[in-house]
């Protein structure tokens, strides 16, 4: 049976009052192993929660697959050690990931870790399809409030970072939680892929910077905007400019910085001076 989520640990809290024995809730993370055909691929620390999700994320966004239909079965095992999720591939894509074997190990804050050159750093992100839709800019303004509805772990332990899904018109339809942010993204789309979504029809929402490999994940997914509640790096931008994602930024308060691909935008009449 897999860890819970989060723990509840005393502490002392030091404030100008005093000292006050408190109890509070910490969230857990485990080493989960990503496995093909009985070869692990990557070991990340992650939340122990949505693993099935994850891992399907995962093996889309880091290319270990083209798409769910190469995956034939999935299995979650837990131990003391942590937890193994196996995926189970067609004999075809097993034979072409064993030609091209990854070994990534990384901690929650690195989603590069492991790689074995610079070239693979470097990896060009496909271009996303020119989406038939515009968002209001009033949608992605409020985007990142939008998604603290969904971040039910967070507002218990206040450590964890989240992922959504904004539909024009439907907001947050789908989020994800984990310790770290490539993993809450990675699970996002493993969700949204086994539930068969077109996630060229919204925006990723993100709780932290947006760094490059979110931006690849973003891209392999196939997502046309990414926002979040922090800057990008100057390598992320580059990286969406060419992929075609309009990519929003400091999206909080009411606001939002736009960098690239600012015509998905719609500006309201209401707008302009």
């Amino acid at each position: 049976m897999p860890p819970p989520l989060s723990r509840s640990f005393p502490g002392l809290a030091l404030r100008a009052g005093g000292a006050t024995p408190i109890s509070r809730s910490l969230p857990e993370e485990v080493p989960v192993a990503i496995v093909c055909n009985g070869t692990t691929q990557a070991v990340m620390m992650a939340t122990p929660g949505d693993i099935r999700d994850f891992a399907h994320g995962f093996a889309l966004t880091e290319g270990l697959v083209a798409g769910l239909d190469e995956i034939e079965a999935f299995e979650e095992v837990a131990s003391e050690e942590g937890i193994e999720a196996r995926l189970w591939l067609r004999a075809d894509r097993a034979d072409a990931l064993a030609a091209r074997r990854r070994r990534m190990a990384g901690p929650v804050g690195c989603g590069l870790c492991g790689i074995e050159s610079l070239e693979e750093a470097n990896r060009p992100a496909p271009r996303v399809p020119e989406p038939g839709f515009a968002f209001s800019r009033f949608e992605l303004a409020g985007a990142t409030d939008a998604l603290r509805a969904h971040q039910a772990l967070h507002a218990l332990t206040g450590a964890t970072h989240a992922a959504g899904f904004l539909v024009p018109g439907e907001g947050v339809i789908a989020a994800r939680e984990d310790v770290g942010r490539h993993n809450a993204l990675d699970k996002l789309i493993g969700a949204l892929a086994l539930r068969g979504s077109d996630m060229g029809a919204g925006a990723f929402v993100l709780t932290s910077r947006i760094s490059v490999e979110l931006v690849q994940k973003c891209a392999m997914a196939g997502c046309p905007v990414l926002v979040a509640v922090s800057a990008p790096t100057a390598h992320a931008l580059r990286v969406a400019e060419a992929a075609g994602i309009t990519l929003v930024a400091f999206a909080r308060q009411g606001g939002f910085d736009v960098f690239s691909h600012p015509e998905r935008i719609k500006t309201e009449a209401a707008d302009v001076a």
